[in-house]
């Protein structure tokens, strides 16, 4: 009798885990479209394109390689097309919302401008942008309307007075937020500028960090107002005092926000100044080596940090990058104001003053930049910051300068005394130029600012209010008091109008945390004001002693909300 022949069993199909893209784990293989472009050239090299090539064969010339990834290396932005509503944003295709002008950033590293700088800066804006120049929560300067054949001469009008684009976006290390008063406030806990200087000479424009997974952003400050939103960088240095080893720096890593936020997490470690540089790259080449490149999604440095903790990162950053240990160090303290913008009268520890003022939701021109630059050198200044709060400060007035100085800002509706409106509401770029953005933004702010000044006059709590044109939080929607993310709503008439899902209570600083989402709680770009009248009236009857809003909306019911 023959044998049956046993069945071979089913063959297991073998799969090869992809990994997460992590270079230090071999993963190299391009595993994106973005992953790809940036193997095949170094962002860094598109400079030499734009000024031999595009700018002289003009828009059309443009590899959409560099158009949409590797201009980004040099701060260029393709901008929305005029005209094209909020309801296309995610049904157009990259070249059908392109426009063909760009949106060009400025780096401006710690803030830090002098007279020239801003006078160039303005010139730029006049001559190049159709006047555009608005302040940015990054303390970058961002202009619209860039045409690529302007690219060489703009550059050369920065770069002469010492100002940069490089690497003021793309998958880079950003623009290092820094303390716009680091060097001369009085309560200063430490000086960051020598640190912040240290990186940028060793990694801006340095090949070895010009291609990461995602952007990476730092911050530095020593500032006991903890002025640089260090909780939501990829990496910050906060001024501490060590009981033993005196001023230096906690290190927090993982902070970011967008759709996915996540507060950063200490790592128990105290920094001296001059050894910040070197903790900073350390961390940098771990987000460059390890960071997760499959997913561009998953790609920023607060994924990494959410799946290894704060034990293991500190582990391999002292093991494998520092080659020492760090020393174990205290948290920061709470900030000890309730504003942190700097906006008013200060005096510096030199003896001279600073004057903060607040433009409407960052929206400032060329026009009015020059005349900012000349009030400035008429009073004896030289040196202006940006905050990260989308204001500016005048450094070294002298105290029979001040209310000269003052009056000037007030002349140009730049208020240093603002109210809590004006102060406190910020406002990304939206619609009327990103192409992410649904709804518009600044017009929103700046007529919200108004119409709460009229209805709420006596209104004197600190209160933020952030504006987002989409889920992507370049506004910080997540961390403000009140927090509007654009988005398509239903009308009353049934009609999808601009509006805004709302968040409450976020905060960073005292009280670090998200702000909650009442269920269904949406309102139309029409109905805004009333809805913020209407919270904050039941907040000012409702509230406790000495409660701030956000403690306020964290006990209070959906009903009182809404």
């Amino acid at each position: 009798m023959t044998a049956t022949p046993a069945t071979p069993a089913p063959k297991r199909k073998v799969t090869r885990h992809r990994g997460e893209g992590q270079w230090a784990v071999g993963h190299f293989t391009p595993l994106n479209a973005n992953e790809q472009f940036k193997k095949d050239d170094d962002g860094l090299n598109v400079r030499a394109r734009i000024e031999t090539i595009y700018a002289h064969r003009g828009f059309d010339s443009i590899d959409p390689s560099d158009l949409r990834g590797r201009m980004r290396w040099w701060g260029l932005y393709t901008q929305r097309r005029q005209g094209i509503d909020g309801g296309k944003t995610a049904i157009l295709e990259p070249h059908e919302l392109d426009d063909e002008y760009f949106m060009l950033r400025v780096r401006i590293d710690g803030g830090r401008l002098t007279v020239a700088q801003l006078r160039a800066i303005a010139e730029v804006s006049q001559t190049y942008a159709r006047g555009t120049a608005d302040l940015t929560d990054r303390q970058n300067i961002q202009y619209h309307w860039i045409r690529i054949e302007d690219m060489p001469a703009i550059w050369q009008k920065l770069e002469a007075v010492g100002l940069s684009t490089t690497e003021a976006c793309g998958d880079t290390p950003r623009t290092i937020l820094g303390s716009p008063v680091a060097g001369i406030a009085a309560d200063e806990i430490v000086d960051g500028t020598p640190a912040l200087d240290e990186i940028h000479r060793r990694v801006v424009g340095n090949p070895e960090f010009s291609n990461l997974p995602r952007k990476f952003k730092t911050a530095i400050s020593g500032s006991p107002l903890l002025d640089v939103a260090h909780e939501i960088n990829d990496v910050a240095f906060v001024g501490v005092d060590h009981p033993v080893h005196g001023p230096g720096f906690d290190v927090w890593v993982g902070g970011g926000l967008s759709t996915n936020p996540r507060l950063g997490e200490r790592l128990g470690a105290w920094v001296p100044v001059e050894e910040v540089a070197d903790v900073h790259i350390g961390i940098l080449s771990i987000f460059r080596d390890y960071g997760y490149r499959r997913l561009r999604n998953r790609a920023r440095l607060k994924f990494l940090m959410a799946d290894w903790g704060a034990e293991k990162f500190r582990q391999v950053l002292e093991d494998e990058y520092l080659l020492r240990k760090l020393i174990d160090g205290p948290a920061p303290a709470e900030p000890i104001g309730r504003w942190r913008d700097h906006v008013g009268v200060h005096r510096q520890k030199d003896g001279n003053f600073y004057v903060g003022f607040a433009p409407r939701v960052g929206r400032v021109d060329g026009s009015l930049l020059a005349k900012v630059a000349e009030l400035a050198a008429e009073h004896g200044s030289d040196r202006l910051r940006t905050t990260a709060e989308q204001k500016m400060i005048v450094l070294d007035v002298r105290e029979d300068q001040v209310d000269s100085l003052v009056a000037g800002l007030e002349a140009l509706d730049l208020r240093v005394t603002p109210s809590p409106f004006r102060r406190g509401t910020m406002a990304c770029t939206g619609i009327e130029f990103c192409k992410l953005a649904i709804v518009e933004t600044k017009e929103r702010g700046r007529t919200l600012i108004e119409e709460m000044e009229a209805r709420l006059p006596e209104f004197d709590e600190p209160l933020t209010i952030n504006i987002n044109g989409c889920p992507n939080a370049c506004a910080r929607i997540q961390v403000a008091d009140i927090g509007l993310k654009g988005q398509l709503v239903t009308d009353e008439n049934g009609e999808q109008v601009e509006g805004f899902q709302v968040h409450l209570g976020g905060a960073l600083g005292l009280e670090a945390g998200f702000g909650r989402k009442v269920r269904g709680l949406k309102v139309t770009k029409d109905g805004l004001p009333d809805y913020v009248e209407r919270v904050l009236r039941r907040y000012l009857a409702d509230r406790q002693e000495g409660e701030r809003f956000a403690q306020w909306t964290a006990r209070a019911d959906e009903e009182a909300l809404a």
